[in-house]
């Protein structure tokens, strides 16, 4: 698991929202997502699932290949 392509991932399926709005529709913390997004941590199991499923790609496509996603951006 690569953490920075995870976290450049994540940025890019932001793609622009603001920070505090996705983690809030994540139920997780501001400071989380922005560890997440920055690569200093990888979410656990359940996170992962609720990221994938709120930008519509798959666990596996997030946070397992090691390639940027065809969905980002």
């Amino acid at each position: 698991m690569n953490k920075e392509l995870i976290a450049q991932k994540l940025v890019s399926l932001r793609n622009g929202e603001k920070r505090e709005k996705v983690a809030q529709d994540l139920n997780i913390s501001i400071s989380a997502l922005q560890m997440y997004e920055t690569g200093h941590r990888i979410p656990k199991d359940e996170i992962k699932v609720k990221i994938a499923a709120y930008y519509k790609i798959s666990v596996q496509e997030l946070f397992f290949e090691d390639k940027p996603c065809n969905s980002c951006s």
